[in-house]
C-alpha cells in the first residue's frame, strides 16, 4: 500500500511534497511511525482482538479501529489525521508532522534541509566572529551558539561535525589572521585547521544529543552550554600545549555575564553564553503555526525566552570583589618600535633606545613636579631584545634609567643561553642602584609553538621558508609572582593570559596586582585587543587590578570591574601612569580552581554517554520500520 505526504506537511520545507514513505536524513534510525485505517471485522481476527497482518503484509488495527502502536511505543497518529507530539511532549515540534488517515509509513524527526543547515553554519561563525574583538558585538556570541546548534540538530553524526567544522573556520580564520603575519599563510592555515577541526566537536556532539534534546526540550540549554565549556577545555590543552584563542568567555568583555568570571572564570561566563545559545534554539525549534495549540506553543517559548533573558542579563547583579589593600602608582611605557613585522627583531637597540628614552622622559617630568612618581615601572616584553645580563652596553643603559626614575623597573628581555640557538623569554627585575635582582625574575613557561619555538621543524620547513627565524625558546618553571619590595606582582608574558591556571598560580602565590607584559609588533590592533579583552576578564576573575603594557599598543589598565583605563593607541609611544589598588578579598574562581571545567567536563561525558540507549533505540525503531516497508 502507498501513500504520499501531501505538499506543505514537511516541517523542514513546506515545498518539498516528498513521499510519505521517504526516509529522513536524519540521525540514523530516526523513530518512524506506522499507521493504517481499521478494516472491517475480519472472521480471521483472534478473539483477543490482537491485530494480524493480512497477506498484504500491511499492519491492521484491532476491531477496536484504534491505531496500531510499533513495538517501540512510539505515539501514532490517530485516524482523525491529527498531529502527534514528539517524545518532547511539545506539539508544537517541527518534528511533528500532520499525518493522513491513510495507510502510510513515515519519516520520523528531520533536520533542516542540508542548504538550510550550511547557510546556518556559515552565519554562526559569522556571529561568533563578530562578538569579538575588535568588533565586540558580544551579545552575537549566544545566537552564533545557537545557529550552530540548529544546523547539526538531527543530523547524522559526520554531518554534524562537518558543520562545525565549517562554522569554526568561519569564525577563527579571520579572526587569527594576524598569524600570518609573522608565520606565514601556510602556518596560518595549519592553525586554522586544526582549531577548526577541534571547534567541529561541538557540531558533533550536538548532532549526537539530538534524540536527548527531542526527548527533554528543555536540557537543550545545559547540554550546548556544556558541549563548548568541554570543547575549549580540549583546545586550551592540545595540540602542542593548546591555543585557547576565540573562548566565548572573552566576547564578554562589556557584557553582563563578564561577571561570572568571579564565580567561575572563563568557564563559567563561556556555560551562561552557549547555554543563552541553547536556550534560544529551543525557543525557536518549533511549529509556530499547529491549529489550536497557540497555548502550548507560546508558554514553552516564553519560559525559554525568559531563561535567555536571565542568562544573559542576572549576572549584572553578581558582586565583584574590590581591592583591599594600599593603592600604588603604576607606570607603564609604551616605547613603541621603528617598523612593525619581522623587521622588529632587527631594530633590537632602537626598541631599548624607545623604552630608555620615554622612562627618563618620565624621570624628568617628575623631577619637575609635572607628573607623580611611581612607585613601579614596567616595560613590555621584549623592550630589551639584547640580553643585559651578557651585553654590557644594555645593562648600562637599563641601570642608568633605573637610578634616574628611582623606582624598579620590570624589564621584558630575551636572555641568551650557553646554547646560541635556546633563548629564555623573562620578565627582570631591575632595581635601582643595584642592578637586575635575578631571585625576582619570571621565565614564560608557555612559549607559543610554531612562533617561539618550532614543533616537528623539518616538516615546517616544507610548508614556510620563515621556520628557520623561529629559535628555541625555553619553558620557565614556576610562576611569575615578583616581590617588587613595594608591592608583588603576578607577571605573565604575552599569550599565557590566556590559559586559565598560569594566571591562576600568580595570584594563589600571592600576587597583589596582576601585569601582562606583551609585544604586538609582528601581529595587528586586533591581537592586541583581543589579547586585553583577556586581562578584562582575569582582572574580574580573581578580583585584582591588572595591567598590560605592549610595546606598540594597545596598553592600559583594568580594574576588578574590567572597565579599562589609559588605553593606549596602536602604533604609537606612550606612557601612562596609574593608581593600583593592591590585594583584594579571594574570589570563588580562584578558591574554585579548575573545579568548574573539571565537573562541567565530567557532566557532558556522562551525558554523552547516556545519550548512546537513546540512539540505539532510534535505530531499532527505523530498522523494524524499514522491514515492515519491505515486507
Amino acid at each position: 500500500m502507498e501513500s504520499t505526504m501531501p505538499r506543505g506537511s514537511d516541517p523542514a520545507d513546506p515545498a518539498l511534497g516528498e513521499p510519505a514513505c521517504a526516509v529522513s536524513e536524519g540521525a540514523p534510525g530516526d523513530a518512524v511511525v506506522l499507521t493504517a485505517p481499521s478494516p472491517a471485522p475480519s472472521p480471521a481476527a483472534p478473539s483477543s482482538g490482537e491485530p494480524v497482518v493480512p497477506s498484504s503484509g500491511e499492519p491492521v488495527a484491532p476491531s477496536s479501529g484504534e491505531p496500531v502502536a510499533p513495538s517501540s511505543g512510539e505515539p501514532v497518529a490517530p485516524s482523525s489525521g491529527e498531529p502527534v507530539a514528539p517524545s518532547s511532549g511539545e506539539p508544537d515540534d517541527p518534528g511533528a508532522l500532520d499525518v493522513p488517515a491513510v495507510a502510510a509509513v513515515t519519516a520520523g524527526p528531520r533536520p533542516l534541509r542540508l542548504p538550510v543547515a550550511v547557510a546556518l553554519a556559515v552565519a554562526a561563525g559569522l556571529a561568533l566572529l563578530l562578538s569579538m574583538p575588535p568588533y565586540d558585538l558580544w551579545w552575537l556570541a549566544p545566537v552564533g551558539a545557537a545557529l550552530l546548534a540548529a544546523a547539526t540538530h538531527r543530523r547524522r553524526l559526520r554531518a554534524g561535525y562537518g558543520l562545525g567544522v565549517l562554522a569554526g573556520a568561519v569564525f577563527l580564520c579571520p579572526l587569527l589572521w594576524w598569524t600570518s603575519y609573522s608565520a606565514g599563510w601556510a602556518p596560518w592555515a595549519l592553525l586554522c585547521a586544526s582549531q577548526s577541526a577541534l571547534v567541529g566537536l561541538v557540531g558533533l556532539g550536538g548532532a549526537w544529543l539530538s534524540p536527548l534534546t527531542d526527548r527533554w526540550r528543555a536540557l537543550w540549554p545545559l547540554l550546548t552550554g556544556l558541549l563548548w565549556v568541554t570543547d575549549e577545555a580540549i583546545r586550551d590543552r592540545f595540540p602542542f600545549g593548546g591555543f585557547p584563542w576565540g573562548r566565548l568567555a572573552f566576547s564578554q568583555g562589556d557584557a553582563p555575564t563578564l561577571r561570572l568570571a568571579a564565580w567561575g572564570g572563563a568557564p563559567l561566563v563561556t556555560l551562561a553564553v552557549a547555554a543563552a545559545g541553547g536556550a534560544l534554539v529551543a525557543l525557536a525549534w518549533r511549529r509556530w503555526t499547529v491549529p489550536g495549540n497557540a497555548r502550548k506553543t507560546l508558554l514553552p517559548a516564553a519560559g525559554f525566552a525568559a531563561v535567555t533573558g536571565v542568562l544573559m542579563a542576572a549576572p549584572a547583579a553578581v558582586p565583584l570583589s574590590e581591592p583591599a589593600g594600599d593603592a600604588y602608582t603604576v607606570a607603564i611605557v609604551q616605547g613603541n618600535v621603528p617598523r612593525l613585522g619581522l623587521d622588529f627583531n632587527a631594530q633590537r637597540r632602537a626598541v631599548l633606545d624607545n623604552h630608555v628614552t620615554a622612562t627618563r622622559q618620565l624621570a624628568a617630568d617628575v623631577a619637575a613636579g609635572k607628573q607623580e612618581k611611581p612607585d613601579l615601572v614596567v616595560w613590555p616584553e621584549n623592550a630589551s631584545d639584547i640580553d643585559p645580563l651578557r651585553n654590557q652596553d644594555a645593562a648600562q643603559e637599563i641601570a642608568a634609567t633605573a637610578d634616574a626614575i628611582g623606582v624598579p623597573i620590570l624589564v621584558g628581555a630575551v636572555l641568551r643561553t650557553d646554547n646560541d640557538y635556546d633563548i629564555k623569554n623573562a620578565g627582570l627585575l631591575w632595581m635601582p642602584v643595584t642592578g637586575p635582582d635575578l631571585s625576582q625574575t619570571y621565565v614564560k613557561q608557555h612559549p607559543v609553538p610554531f612562533a617561539e619555538y618550532m614543533p616537528l621543524r623539518s616538516i615546517a620547513r616544507l610548508v614556510s621558508d620563515k621556520v628557520d627565524l623561529v629559535r628555541n625558546m625555553l619553558a620557565g618553571d614556576h610562576s611569575g609572582v615578583i616581590d617588587t619590595g613595594a608591592l608583588t606582582i603576578g607577571d605573565v608574558i604575552c599569550f599565557e593570559v590566556a590559559y586559565d591556571g598560569i594566571v591562576r598560580d600568580t595570584v594563589t602565590g600571592g600576587a597583589q596586582i596582576l601585569t601582562v607584559q606583551t609585544n604586538n609588533a609582528t601581529f595587528d590592533e586586533s591581537e592586541a585587543r583581543q589579547q586585553l579583552a583577556m586581562v578584562r576578564l582575569r582582572a574580574v576573575e580573581h578580583g585584582l587590578d591588572a595591567l598590560m603594557v605592549s610595546t606598540v599598543g594597545v596598553s592600559g589598565f583594568v580594574d576588578t570591574s574590567g572597565t579599562v583605563y589609559g588605553s593606549t593607541a596602536f602604533n604609537s609611544p606612550a606612557v601612562v601612569v596609574h593608581k593600583m589598588n593592591a590585594g583584594g578579598t579571594s574570589t570563588l574562581a580562584t578558591r574554585s580552581g579548575p573545579w568548574p571545567e573539571i565537573v562541567a567536563v565530567a557532566l557532558t561525558v556522562m551525558i554523552l554517554a547516556a545519550g548512546w540507549p537513546l540512539r540505539r533505540r532510534r535505530a531499532t525503531i527505523g530498522s523494524d520500520a524499514q522491514n515492515a516497508e519491505e515486507r
